[in-house]
This record gives C-alpha cells, structure tokens and sequence, in this order.
C-alpha cells in the first residue's frame, strides 16, 4: 500500500537531523505506509505469503486470503463513502457470517472502530451499546431484525442502517442498504488513511456483572501482542484449520483463535453453535484444532453421535470462560489420546487472553489456569493490594502487559478502579501452587459465605462432578435466614441417568467439610449460559434466591 507524498522542503528535510517527539512523529507519519503494524494489514500481508491459501469457509463458499483482502478493501470503502472517518464506531449484530467478518476487518481498514452486539440481548439492551458507543453505522443480520425493529427509532447516532442477508429474513425493510448490493462495486485498492499501531480499533461491552455493561476500547498493539501469544503459547500453525462455533461477536472466538490463524496464514470455517454440526465439520474439514468452554465439550462426549465420526484430525483442544472439571479434563485426555488440551483464561479487558495452562502441564496441573502468557505478568493481591506469594493463599489475580485495554469508554472512573497501582483486577480469585501456577478459586462474587465462614463454589461443584450421574452442575449462594448464604447446588443430570437430593447429599457429606454440603439439589433439564456456554450464575441465584424464604 502506499500514501502519495510531496517532496520534502528543506525545512522538511532538517527534521531527519534532529531526534525529538515533533520530528520523530512527522518522519513515523510520512513513512506510515512502510513500517506500520496494525490489523488493516493483516490480510494483506497473509496474502502475500499464502496467496493460494483458503482463508475462510462460510456456508457453501471458499475465499483465498487475496479474495477476502479485495472484499475487506471494498467494505472499508464502502463504509468510507458513508461518512464513516477515522474512530467512528460501526456496529454489527450478526451471527458468524461472511458479512461479519468483512464488517470487522473493513471497519479496521479505514481506523474505524468496530462494534460486535451480543445477539442474546434484548432490544433495550442493544439500543443502550449502539447509544452509549455513538455508533453511526449499524448492521443487522435479517434472522435478528426482530429483536431490533421496534428499537431502532431510538438510535439517534445512526446514520445508516445495513442488512445482513442470509437467506432468512426475506427483504430488507424500508431505509435499509443490501450488504451485497452495497459494498461489492467499490474498488478492491487499500483505503489511503494513516494508521497507527496504538489506535484503537475495537470496542467490546461486557457481559458482565453489574447492571450496566462497559464499553472496553481495546487497540491494535494490544490486539497484536495478543494474537502473537496466543499464536506462540497455543502452537497454532499455517497449517490449521479452525472451526469457529462459538460467537465471534464474543473476544474469546474472535481474537483467541478467528483472527490469530488470519495472522498466520490457517484456515478458518465458521459455523453455529449446534454440537452435531460442529462433529460433522470437524471430520468434514479435517479440522486440526477447536476451541469451546467447558459445557461445550461436555455436550460433545456425550452426543450420540460422538462415536459416528472420525475426529483423529484434532491435535489441539482449546477450553476457556470457566473452569473445567477435573473428571471432565480426564475424559477429554482420554477420548482425544493424540491431542495437546490448552487451557486459556483471561477477560475482554485483557484482549482477551491473560494465562495458558499448556498441553504438556495437561495432566500434571491439572483444574490449573497456568501462567502468565508470553507477553503477560501475573500476580495475586489481597484486599488492600499487596502481592500474595503464599502457596495456597487466596488473592485477586491481576494482570499487567500489551494486552490491557485503552479504557473503558466514557467511564474514567471505573478505568482508574480496574487499573489500581498499573494491574488490571480481573475480580477472580485464585491460588497459587509451589511453581507459580495460578488455579482460579472462583469469581469474587461467586464466593460463598455462609454461616461466616467462605466456600468456594468451585470446589462444591468439583465434588459432584464425581457422581457418575451428573453432566452439568452450578453451585450458587442464595438468601437463607439463618446462614445469611446458603449453598445450593443446580444439576443436569446426563440423559437415561437418575438420582434424588438425599443420595446427592450423600455423595457430598462423604467428600466435603460439613459447611460446604448443599443445603439444597436443585434438578433442572437445562442450566442457563451465554452464547459462549458459559453458565449464568447470577440468572439461578436470581430465580431461586426465594427457595428457602416461608
């Protein structure tokens, strides 16, 4: 790519005899084209060493790294051509499509700031994001209109709506721009913006914990340095092929695995969350890596048609965005014998990867989140934010390195909490064992006190996993009049199997302190979870916090 340049006056030319922030800042921008490294260029770049390479798989369509590049570049025009400039937001409410990666990687081109919208929100919730960013762009894929239409008169700051089609939704409603239509005659030429590598160039919202989600602004050297890590720690190669089932709206698909293989030159099939699809692609792509949280996996070994197929491609098990269970990790070990399993844990403030347990500590640190990954530090702090170095000593796992977010938008306030004393405080909390390696004891609001004493949910619910009857299970704290907290323990049990609250109980009385046995098992067909499986705690806590009350 390159910028069109006037000759250097004099004045212009003394500035490469003097080395201070004003010259060296006019000679970085001038010379922009040649030596920066930002997201826009990744494809470009992919291209250039694999320019035969599959880059992605949608649907019934291959795309070549040039062929995505030319999309991208015509996408980056297109939004350009719109009045989008330099930091504006461009929002996106897709499930993993074609048009959702174009989206994110054309907003980049032109140093706009892409939005993904968690597409499990409601209406309301969604109009908060795209008001709260000030996006001027909003896409919306045709099968997720109804959650947007009687919403979208609330969204002042957009200035054009796009429709996503998919086949589902039929046409596109009244004020609406067609994808296809919309971009495919700009030029496939790179946009002529300059770029830096600390801009931003994603925002993500939270899912989180409080009533309110946070807007976390995250740039491209922290987007990098990420990717690099988790290219070097996970032992990606150019020569695997991803299959991208969970979200990619969510940082942990998007920017753990989709765009860290874009960077190396593998191939990425996107696909939907369905567990016999995702059995099926692995076999038909010959797939060589798959990442899922823990619920995902769990639902894999059990599906019926577990056995059908031939999954031997696998050389890489990724899990991450809860903990997984013990008994859990032996079965995977088991059933995947020639596979490395990879434990990543990190939060979207962290890019999103923060510590890797890797595939040759699988076994040996097992339940373990690992260390700090190649461009992180780790440590734990107690309450008033001194290092804990005790082995076995709880503490707030916080995080320091490239990775951190910018901030968080428009709350300074919250950025200042976050980042106390140069740490990111993540609000998990975990152990140390005698190597250094961090195993997360819970969620600080996960932890349990009960009768004045704590109990880590973690630990309840790794005891009756031991059931063989059991094959989800969240264990929660819920209003009790005596014990302020009680531990109540939810559970699925696996299909065809039984059991009753008395032999539950039992089962736990036989394996953990008096204090920690449930005083409530609580069966359920199903346990709520996000779209990336990880279960929603705060959801049971709220729907049978009234259990124990007259």
């Amino acid at each position: 790519m390159a910028h069109s340049q006037a000759p250097l006056s004099e004045q212009d030319r003394a500035r490469y005899n003097v080395i201070n922030k004003e010259n060296i800042a006019f000679i970085m921008a001038r010379n922009n084209a040649i030596n920066r490294w930002v997201i826009a260029d990744m494809l470009r770049r992919t291209a250039y060493h694999f320019p035969e390479k599959t880059a992605l798989v949608f649907n019934d369509a291959s795309r070549t790294y040039p062929q995505l590049e030319d999309e991208c570049n015509q996408v980056a025009h297109a939004l350009a051509d719109l009045g989008v400039e330099k930091y504006d937001r461009v929002a996106i409410l897709a499930h993993n499509t074609h048009h959702h990666v174009l989206t994110w990687l054309g907003s980049a081109k032109i140093g706009a700031i892409y939005l993904a919208i968690n597409y499990l929100l409601g209406g309301e919730d969604i109009a908060y994001c795209i008001n709260h960013s000030e996006s001027k762009v909003f896409i919306v894929e045709d099968t997720l209109y109804p959650q947007v239409k009687d919403v979208l008169d609330k969204m002042p700051s957009v200035k054009t709506l796009v429709w996503s089609d998919q086949g589902q939704g039929g046409e596109a409603p009244s004020g609406f721009l067609n994808f296809d239509d919309w971009y495919s005659t700009y030029p496939t030429t790179a946009p002529d913006v300059i770029l830096r590598i600390e801009d931003p160039v994603q925002m993500t919202y939270t899912s989180g914990t409080e009533s309110l989600p946070k807007g976390v602004i995250i740039s491209n050297q922290s987007l990098i340095a990420e990717y690099m890590g988790c290219i070097i720690d996970g032992r990606y190669e150019s020569s695997d092929v991803n299959i991208n089932a969970l979200p990619i709206y969510h940082c942990a698909q998007r920017d753990v695995f989709l765009n860290p293989i874009f960077w190396i030159g593998g191939t990425n099939v996107l696909i939907g969350p369905d567990i016999g699809q995702i059995l099926k692609s692995i076999a038909d792509f010959k797939a060589t890596m798959f990442f899922a949280p823990p619920t995902v996996w769990i639902g894999m070994l059990r599906h019926p048609d577990f056995e059908k197929y031939d999954l031997s491609s696998l050389t890489k098990c990724y899990y991450g965005a809860s903990i997984m269970p013990t008994e859990i990790l032996r079965e995977l070990l088991e059933k995947f014998p020639g596979a490395g399993v990879y434990n990543y844990y990190g939060q979207t403030e962290l890019a999103p990867y923060h510590t890797v347990l890797k595939a040759e500590d699988a076994m040996d640190k097992i339940g373990s989140a690992g260390k700090g990954g190649l461009h992180m530090e780790t440590r734990l702090e107690d309450t008033q934010g001194n290092p804990v170095t005790q082995v076995g000593v709880p503490g707030e796992i916080c995080g320091r390195g490239p990775h951190v977010m910018t901030m968080y938008f428009k709350d300074p306030d919250k950025t200042e909490e976050a980042m106390a004393g140069g740490w990111f405080h993540s609000g998990d909390l975990g152990v140390l064992d005698e190597d250094g390696y961090i195993t997360v004891v819970d969620r600080k609001k996960d932890m349990i006190k009960t009768g004045g004493e704590n109990v880590a949910s973690r630990e309840v619910e790794e005891a009756i996993y031991l059931h063989p009857a059991v094959e989800e299970v969240a264990v929660v704290g819920v209003s009790h009049p005596k014990w302020v907290e009680a531990v109540s323990a939810v559970i699925k049990l696996k299909a065809g199997q039984s059991a009753t609250e008395e032999e539950m109980l039992a089962h736990c009385r036989a394996r953990l302190s008096p204090f920690k046995v449930p005083k409530k098992i609580i069966f359920v067909e199903e346990l709520p979870k996000t779209p990336t499986g990880k279960i929603l705690k705060r959801d049971l806590r709220t729907r049978y916090d009234d259990i124990f009350r007259p």
